[in-house]
């Protein structure tokens, strides 16, 4: 499998690279569709340069694992990402993160704790009741945030300067050499006009520009699937193109004049 800039790896650590496949299963975002994933392990040594490598390739990180989808006859998922420094707060955005002005963010390290995973099982049976998560237990749960071997990072969202204050919102992230990774993010639903999905994301925008970061990393998008076309909102996006970002509304443009 080609590695788009792998000049970044030695020849060594590309020959001690592996690479499987998953077997076929439905797909969770297209009906009568189904995906395949390639796959491989970062629990290496310099887990952090190769990891930063297959991100600019279009993977993903699950816990210790690198992934991206490897479908036969189907690219419907694309990997997307914020163009951070042409971002613009539109009074749409403003309007979200003003709402939660009141919020208190602050980055934790990757350790699990009981009051998230509450959070987190709150929010999968209330927006993800049949879906592959709703039946972690806590250790799950600590396998999924503990087991990171690349730099992440994760952001509590509070009521209230304190620890006792109610925790409404956690992001997981993993910093890169060129942006932020949101890798999950789950929230309370008991406030919907706070719109904390849309307010986390612009949260990261502000963050990787304040850090002087170009990119914030928003996983796949998937045109016509509703859980995952909401991305498109977060523009300007760039989407992976063979081994090139291009701009997502270019590529879109072509193919209307097409």
């Amino acid at each position: 499998m080609r590695l788009n800039d792998s000049s970044l790896l030695s020849p060594g650590k590309r020959r001690t690279l592996r690479f499987y496949m998953t077997g076929l299963a439905p797909c969770p975002y297209l009906d009568g569709r189904y995906e395949r994933k390639a796959f491989t392990s970062l629990a290496i040594p310099d887990s952090d340069n190769v990891h930063n490598v297959l991100s600019q390739s279009g993977f993903r990180r699950s816990q210790t694992v690198a992934y991206r989808p490897a479908c036969p006859s189907c690219n419907a998922c694309r990997s997307v990402r914020v163009m951070v420094r042409d971002f613009r707060f539109t009074k749409r955005w403003r309007r979200i993160m003003n709402k939660n002005s009141d919020l208190y963010v602050r980055p934790v390290a990757p350790q699990a704790t009981r009051e998230q995973y509450r959070l987190l099982m709150s929010y999968l049976n209330a927006r993800h009741e049949n879906g592959g998560m709703t039946d972690m237990t806590f250790r799950d749960y600590q396998s999924m945030v503990t087991e990171s071997p690349v730099k992440s990072v994760l952001f509590e969202y509070r009521e209230g300067p304190s620890d006792d204050d109610r925790l409404i919102a956690v992001s997981i992230c993993d910093v890169l050499r060129d942006g932020l990774s949101m890798v999950y993010s789950f929230y309370a639903d008991h406030d919907p006009k706070r719109s904390l999905g849309s307010y986390m994301i612009l949260d990261n925008v502000r963050r990787a520009n304040e850090l002087g970061l170009p990119h914030l990393y928003l996983g796949y998008w998937v045109k016509d699937s509703a859980k995952m076309d909401y991305k498109r909102q977060f523009g300007p996006l760039e989407v992976l193109t063979g081994d090139d970002w291009q701009p997502l509304a270019s590529i879109e443009s072509a193919a209307d004049q097409g």
